[in-house]
């Protein structure tokens, strides 16, 4: 889970200071590709020290960047972590703010985090004219948008050693059925990383798409990491049976999960007889 510390940052940059350019660090990989080189310190978060502050505490925004919870998520944040070096500051405008808040905030808090005081959208510039507000990216957002999305959900329920029945009831309810090996990690930070590895076998396809799954499960994993930490064992990759459902708004729900244990012939002849004879 993101570290506690994102939540301790003060408003503390003056404008009236004097600033200095440095190039962004190589270590400071959240701001890596933001399409300039060189920020300005402080940055607007008041940090001074690239080793002490600025890089470890861009560290703690990587759990919410990396759930893609807005396209602009990375530009807002970088552009206060790691401010670029113009002759002017530019700042993020406030309707940048509010729209990546918007996105972001019930993410953050599914991480167990509330949205910080010091990106109140009120401290930043209502108008437009000499604040950061990114173009709209229009390529491919009606696709996006018809695809199912992950979201925060209460976490499904683990089922190990389950009956045949008990198997073929979830694959006949619920609207898809893959399986897919689970892994969890330990970052050298300290904190667990959750990945989707191999292939996602479709059981029932259902609303899902081929192509899109694997990514889909994968951002689950790291939207509801307060599950992720409850589910996925620690150690070697798991395979699981997972089964849920697409609500009618197009967000995506697990509802239970069968680790598949060599020893486990019920999934075995649950997932073989559903095949051929349905429910």
């Amino acid at each position: 889970v993101a570290s506690c510390s994102l939540l301790l940052f003060t408003w503390g940059f003056d404008m009236g200071q004097s600033t200095r350019c440095v190039p962004i660090p190589h270590q400071m990989s959240v701001c890596q590709d933001v399409g300039y080189s060189e920020m300005r310190l402080p940055n607007f978060l008041g940090h001074s020290s690239l080793e002490g502050e600025v890089v470890p505490r861009s560290e703690d925004w990587r759990p919410l960047l990396q759930t893609g919870c807005h396209p602009h998520a990375q530009a807002f944040l970088c552009s206060l972590i790691a401010p670029i070096c113009l002759d002017t500051f530019i700042q993020p405008c406030r309707s940048l703010c509010v729209a990546v808040r918007d996105s972001c905030a019930p993410v953050l808090a599914c991480q167990g985090h509330v949205w910080p005081e010091a990106l109140d959208c009120d401290r930043f510039p209502a108008q437009e004219d000499m604040c950061l507000t990114p173009h709209p990216k229009h390529s491919n957002s009606h696709l996006a948008k018809a695809l199912p999305q992950p979201a925060c959900q209460a976490c499904p329920s683990v089922e190990e050693h389950p009956t045949l029945k008990t198997v073929l009831d979830a694959l006949c309810q619920d609207d898809f059925a893959v399986t897919a090996k689970l892994s969890r990690r330990r970052r050298p930070s300290g904190e667990p990383e959750f990945e989707v590895e191999g292939r996602v076998e479709f059981i029932r396809q259902g609303p899902l798409l081929p192509y899109d799954t694997q990514y889909l499960l994968q951002q689950w994993l790291l939207i509801n990491l307060r599950c992720a930490n409850a589910l996925v064992r620690p150690g070697r990759a798991q395979l699981y049976l997972l089964t849920g459902a697409v609500q009618p708004e197009g967000t995506l729900a697990l509802t239970r999960l069968f680790p598949w244990h060599k020893k486990d012939h019920s999934i075995a002849v649950a997932t073989r007889k559903w095949k051929h004879h349905k429910c």
